[in-house]
Formats: structure tokens, sequence, C-alpha cells
């Protein structure tokens, strides 16, 4: 006789299989189709609700799928790869999810047809490393220094946004902020940090049109006292700190036992000392501007005011840092290790201005700064929401350009020529990896067929058009004009892609459908919530006889 083999049934919830496959396929194309329609000139735009009741009109791939609040873990894996795209390059965070939604959906014939996720996996990593080779091929390398085409670049890249309706500005924008913060790097290379060093600040009011980047930075502050500091100064000398500037206050409860009464005097007059030391070290280099990171007491504004110096407090410190790199200056953390290379001259002008209801400090005029401020000017939050995320993307767009600057066709060219080369070089696979190859080269296709449906012509007749077009692997730069819907040369309309732009689309997507295939089992540790009132029922252990257990599908430890 057998011992019987205890099983103890927990919370743990188990799907598997082909059902895993099925489900998880249809979840990435839900989310795929949600925002399908945004790809491309002129597309729809979303409307979305948030979580504190505001309103989000965009037609931005990654700000649309960020609002949702989907419980699904594969389509939750498919908002990641928007998200990773954002960051990455900051373009074609739509694109990406709908070339992987595709190639999930052609997978899906050969998940019932028993094909192993493993060889389809297989296929589709070969298809990615010959479609970089292609893209490698098709690929035209650009002189960074030439404005017009830098522009054509950025223009073709955001023409797709909501903000391509007024023409240059944003383009335009973008290219004089990313090229005032970029570095060099020796070797040709340029490095630009638009997180760190390009600011966008949005004031409701006026027109877009009068948005400028300003060569320094823009702060959200005032003067500390503002009658008796100057709010405008040319050249001027600036100090940067990162200290408070009053009287160190204990770090716990401080009691402090004073046996005379003038004794209380004296601990006030150490006080004012302490201050009036910190402002003479200070007013020793012969300052214009001061600007601290903590607080300045009443006194050390006195002292400060008294000597004719302006100064701000309670600055961020990305602000500071800004500061710091448009006019030269070096943040220092104690006054007394100030020295005469800390001080900042490189700016030509602080002044500080009304716009609207709030005042600004504008450090402006930098000789060579490496950061700047984009001041955005608009009718409305929402409109300067939108504009300031088509010119995050704008301005990733130039960066990317900058650090590897190579175009590629856009207007679905590129990925057409991917699918026909892929087509030709199927013929020349053996086994059964053939078929999911020439499948993935299939799914290429999407995006060229998405851009004709959501300009609204015949896609049937335009995408056969197009095929053959590109039949033989010809003719890379035919396209769809996404404006027109017509089809057309790119370079003769300046329709260009950045080329990381498009390595990135494709090596995402391929990897998370990879990724999504090779899962075969959803299990969740998450109790199910019971109806309110019935108290738990303690479950026994079932004791089965070791014959029923060998049966029994075992939870994976």
């Amino acid at each position: 006789m057998h011992a019987p083999v205890l099983v103890l049934k927990d919370s743990l919830t188990r799907e598997s299989g082909s059902k895993v496959h099925h489900a998880n396929i249809q979840a990435s194309k839900a989310v795929a189709d949600i925002i399908r329609t945004t790809l491309g000139p002129r597309s729809m735009l979303k409307m979305l609700l948030d979580a504190a009741g505001g309103i989000v009109v965009t037609n931005d791939g990654n700000a649309i799928l960020r609002e949702l609040d989907i419980g699904h873990p594969a389509a939750k894996s498919m908002i990641e790869l928007s998200r990773t795209q954002d960051e990455e390059v900051g373009d074609g965070t739509t694109s990406v999810i709908v070339l992987a939604g595709e190639l999930l959906h052609v997978a899906e014939a050969f998940i019932n047809k028993k094909y192993h996720p493993t060889v389809i996996c297989r296929a589709y990593n070969k298809a990615l490393e010959d479609s970089i080779a292609v893209l490698d091929k098709i690929a035209m390398s650009i002189d960074v220094n030439d404005r017009a085409t830098m522009l054509g670049l950025v223009k073709s890249c955001i023409g797709t946004k909501f903000t391509s309706q007024f023409g240059n500005l944003i383009a335009d924008l973008a290219l004089d902020a990313t090229t005032m913060v970029g570095v060099d790097l020796g070797q040709g290379l340029r490095d630009v940090d638009i997180k760190k060093y390009i600011k966008v600040e949005k004031v409701p009011g006026g027109q877009l049109e009068d948005s400028k980047v300003l060569k320094g930075v823009l702060i959200n502050k005032d003067i500390v006292a503002p009658g008796k500091m100057r709010r405008k100064i040319t050249n001027p000398r600036i100090i940067l700190l990162d200290c408070p500037l009053e009287y160190k206050k204990g770090e716990n409860q401080t009691n402090a036992e004073l046996v005379k009464e003038e004794d209380w005097g004296v601990l006030l007059k150490m006080e004012e000392e302490y201050i009036e030391g910190l402002c003479m070290q200070i007013l020793k280099f012969k300052p214009d501007l001061v600007i601290t990171e903590k607080g300045l007491s009443d006194l050390a504004c006195h002292y400060l005011s008294k000597a004719g110096v302006s100064a701000i407090r309670r600055l961020r410190k990305t602000d500071n840092n800004r500061v710091a790199k448009a006019c030269g200056a070096v943040v220092v953390n104690r006054p007394e290790e100030l020295q005469e290379s800390d001080i900042g001259t490189g700016a030509g002008l602080f002044e500080v201005k009304k716009i609207g209801d709030e005042f600004f400090a504008f450090i402006v005029d930098c000789k060579d700064p490496k950061a700047c401020t984009v001041l955005l000017r608009g009718a409305s939050k929402d409109l300067l929401n939108e504009v300031e995320r088509n010119l995050q993307d704008a301005m990733s767009v130039a960066r990317n350009i900058i650090k590897n600057p190579k175009l590629v066709p856009g207007g679905g060219a590129t990925e057409l020529t991917v699918s026909a080369t892929l087509k030709q070089n199927s013929s020349s696979i053996e086994g059964v990896e053939k078929w999911p190859y020439e499948a993935a080269a299939v799914a290429f296709e999407a995006i060229p067929c998405t851009l004709a449906q959501n300009r609204g012509v015949n896609v049937i007749r335009t995408m056969t058009a197009l095929q053959g077009k590109h039949a033989n692997g010809e003719n890379a730069w035919i396209g769809i004009d996404g404006n027109t819907g017509a089809i057309t040369d790119m370079k003769e309309r300046k329709i260009w892609d950045a080329y990381n732009v498009k390595a990135q689309t494709f090596k995402t997507a391929i990897e998370a459908a990879c990724m999504l295939l090779r899962i075969d089992d959803i299990v969740s540790g998450i109790k199910k919530k019971q109806a309110p009132g019935a108290g738990p029922t303690p479950k026994k252990p079932q004791v089965e006889e070791e014959g029923d257990a060998d049966n029994e599908q075992m939870i994976p430890e």
C-alpha cells in the first residue's frame, strides 16, 4: 500500500498552456487597438479623465497608456513598452505598441497549429537581426550643423502631433534648446541632457507664438525684499549657496541655562554676530546677486540689502544647478570656502518681471550657457500641457540625431522595405522557422497599413500599390504621405525618421512579443475578496492517494 500524499490547496490560482497564450495575445491586441487610431498626422485625439478628475487631450501613445488602469498582466507589460520607448528615444511610442500587437496577432495562428513558442521566438529574433541590417543599409547620414535639414527632420517627426499646425515653432524651440545645452565628448560625439539642463516653464496667457528659448534660466521666484533690493542688474556677479543664511537651530530641542540677566543679551548678540560674519564673508567678493537653496533670515536680508545685493531664497536644487550651468558659477556649501572662481559672471542680465499674477526672475543673455529654459505661453493649461509633451518629443528627436546623425525614410517606407527584404530572405530559411519568419515580415506592414487606415484612403489598393513598388527591395523611399494619403517619395516630401527611433522600436517590439509568447503559466497569489459578512471558512487539508496525486497538476514552487 502506497503512503498517502498530502496536497494543500491554498489561494494560488493557475492558468496554463495555450489558454494563457491566447489571453496574453488578446490583451496585447486590445492595448494596441486603443492607440492604433492615434498613429500618423491628422490622427484622432483621445480625451482622458485622470484620477483627480482632470482632463487630458492628446494623441501621444505614452501619455494615453500612462493614464489607463488595466488589470491584465500582459497588457501592463505592453504599457511598460511605451514608457521604455519614451524614456529611451522619446518618439515612436505608438508604433512600438502597434508593431508588438501585430507580431503577437500573427503568432496566434502558429500557437493554434501547436508550434512551440521557442520556435516562433527564434524566427522573430532572426527577423530582428535582418531588419536592423536593412536599416543600416538604407540609412542616410546627415550633417548636424545643417540647420535646414535638422529642422525638416524634427518637423517630420512631430508632424504627427497636435502642434504640427503651428508650423516651425516647436521644431525651432527644440533645436535651439538642444544645440545650446549640447556638450562635446570628443571624437565628434556630443551629449545632450534634456532632463537636467532644459527646463520647460509653462505660463498661461499670451499666444503660443510668444514662446521662446531663453539664453539662460527662468525661476518662478521674487527677490526677498522687493522694496530694498534691485530688480534689474546688468552683468551681475552671482553667488550660489547650498546653506542657510540664518542662525543654526539645534537638531533636537535645545535648553540653555542663563545665570545672569545680561547673558540673554550676550546670547542674542552671538546670534547676530554669527549672521553678520556669514554676510561679511559673502560681501567680501562684491556680489550683485546671492541665491541660496535654504532659508535667509531678516537680519541677513538687512545686511545684504544695505550693501546693495539682491537675494533669492529657497530655490530648488535642480534650478540652482541649472543657474550654475548657465552663468558659470559653482554651488558652494559653506560661505567660508568661497573663492573668486566660484562666482558666476557669465550672465548678461538679471531681471524680475511680473507675468500674469506671478513674479519670475530671469537670468539671461548668458555667454555660452550650458542650461536653458523654454518659456511656453498659451491660452489654457490643457493646451500648454500638450505643447510641452510635443516639445519633449521634439527635443528627444533632436538629441537622437545629434548623438547618431543617421536618417531612415518615414511614412511606413522603412517598414515596407524591411518587410519586402524579409519575405525574400524567407525562401533561404530551412525548417519550421520559415513560416513564423515570413509572418514577422507581414507584421511589419501593420505600420503603413494603419497610416493608410487613419488617413481614410482605400487600404487594400494603397497597400497593394506600395507592396508592388517595394516588391524586390527597391524604391526604399516610397511611402505614404500621412497628410494626403498619396504614395510619394519620402525624400522629396522630407518625411524622415531618426535611425535610433526606428531601431529601438523594432528591438523593443520584437523582444516584448517574444517575452509574452514564452509565458505559459499565470500563477496568481492574490486572495479573492469574499462577499462582505461572509466569514472565512478554513479548508481541511485533503488527503489523497499517491495515484491520484500523480494525475494532479502540481503548483510550481
